[in-house]
C-alpha cells in the first residue's frame, strides 16, 4: 500500500500538492496527466530520490519519508530504461540485489523473472545489443529483482515502437496478475489506463483532480478540466435550463452551468435517420481528418463547432463532401452535466 499525506514540493515556477493519495495493496493504479503536471515528482518522492518539503510517504504502514532509496524496497522503471551501458544484462538485473535485506520475502526468484521476461538468451549481451522492447524487459527484471513491495513505472511504453508496446503492455498485465505487487504507473495514454488500470488518478498543475475507477473518471469527470483532458471535447453552457447547439435546443434541465459530450457518442448522417429518442441537430461538414481507422469529423452549426469520431470506412462510403449539409445526433443520456 502507498499512502501519500499532504505531500508538497515547491520549485521555482511550479508547486506540487498538497497531494493526498492512497493506492491499495496489490492494485494497478494509473496516474494520468499532461507533461509538467508533477507525475514524475510523485514517483521520485515514493522511491526516495526527492525529499518533500512537507508531507509523508508511507509504504505498507511504514513511514519511509526520510529513508534512503535503497532501504525502501521500491522498484522503478523509467521511460528511457536507465540501464548501465557498461554492464551486461545479467549484471544490470543483479545490480540492486546487493541492497536487498536478507530477511526480505522472495515473491519470485531471479531465475523465474528472467524466464518470465524471456531474457535467457540475452544475459551476456550489453544494452547496446538489445532492441527497445528487450531493454524495457531488462529494466523490468532489474526492478523486480529487488523483490519490491511497490513497482513504479514512469511512462515505460511511450518510447517503444507500437509492435513492442503491445507486447510489454500484455507482459505488465500478466506480471501484475501473477505477482499481485502494488503497481503505480504514470502515463498520458488513455488506452494504457483502460487496459491496465484498476483505478486512475488525474493530475493537473500539481493537483490531484479526481481519483476513481477508470470508467467512472472517463465517463463522469468531476469538472470541465478533467472532462477536457479525458476526451470530452464538446463543452456547452446551460442557460435558463436550455442547451443551445446551433439549431438544436435541448430544454427541460433544471441545471445551469456546463455540460460535456464525448465525440464518440455522436453519430453523423447525410439524412435525419436517427432513432426517435436521439437529440438531432444539423450543420455543415467542416472537415474530416483521418486518424487510422477512425476519422475526426468537425461540424459547423450556427456559431458552434461539434467534434465527432466516426468509422473512416463508413464515412467514406457515405461520400460526404466538405461544405455539404449534414445531420448529427446523440442519445439523451450522452450529455454529462458537470457539478458546479
Amino acid at each position: 500500500m502507498i499512502e501519500l499525506s499532504n505531500l508538497t514540493h515547491n520549485f521555482p515556477g511550479f508547486s506540487l500538492g498538497p497531494i493526498d493519495l492512497t493506492v491499495d495493496s496489490g492494485e494497478f493504479f494509473i496516474l494520468l496527466g499532461p507533461s509538467g503536471s508533477g507525475k514524475t515528482v510523485i514517483l521520485e518522492s515514493i522511491v526516495g530520490i526527492r525529499q518533500p518539503d512537507i508531507g509523508t510517504v508511507v509504504l505498507d504502514g511504514i513511514d519511509v519519508t526520510h529513508c534512503a532509496p535503497e532501504h525502501r524496497q521500491v522498484g522503478i522503471v523509467y521511460q528511457d530504461q536507465a540501464l548501465f551501458p557498461h554492464l551486461s544484462v545479467r549484471d544490470n538485473i543483479n545490480f540492486g540485489i546487493r541492497y536487498l535485506h536478507k530477511s526480505a520475502d522472495k515473491q519470485i526468484s531471479i531465475e523465474t523473472i528472467i524466464e518470465t521476461l524471456g531474457l535467457e538468451g540475452h544475459l551476456d549481451k550489453h544494452p547496446y545489443d538489445l532492441s527497445g522492447g528487450e531493454k524495457q524487459r531488462v529494466a523490468l527484471a532489474r526492478a523486480l529483482a529487488i523483490q519490491p513491495r511497490v513497482l513504479l513505472l514512469d511512462e515505460p511504453l511511450s518510447a517503444l515502437d507500437p509492435s513492442f508496446r503491445g507486447d510489454i503492455q500484455r507482459l505488465l498485465k500478466d506480471l501484475h496478475s501473477s505477482l499481485r505487487t502494488t503497481f503505480l504507473m504514470v502515463t498520458h495514454d488513455f488506452n494504457e489506463a483502460f487496459y491496465l488500470g484498476d483505478r486512475v488518478g488525474i493530475i493537473s498543475h500539481g493537483t490531484i483532480e479526481q481519483v476513481g475507477v477508470v470508467d467512472d473518471v472517463f465517463l463522469r469527470p468531476k469538472n470541465v478540466d478533467v472532462g477536457k483532458f479525458v476526451g470530452m471535447k464538446n463543452i456547452f453552457h446551460v442557460f435558463d435550463g436550455t442547451i443551445s447547439i446551433g439549431d438544436l435546443a435541448i430544454n427541460g434541465t433544471t441545471l445551469n452551468g456546463t455540460c460535456g459530450l464525448r465525440p464518440e457518442d455522436i453519430e453523423v448522417h447525410l439524412t435525419n435517420s436517427f432513432p426517435a429518442d436521439y437529440h438531432v441537430g444539423s450543420g455543415t461538414l467542416h472537415s474530416v481528418v483521418k486518424q487510422g481507422f477512425v476519422s475526426e469529423v468537425r461540424i459547423s452549426t450556427g456559431e458552434s463547432h461539434i467534434l465527432a469520431y466516426g468509422d473512416e470506412k463508413r464515412l467514406r462510403t457515405k461520400e460526404m463532401d466538405i461544405g455539404s449539409p449534414i445531420y448529427f445526433a446523440f442519445p439523451q443520456n450522452a450529455l454529462h452535466y458537470f457539478p458546479e
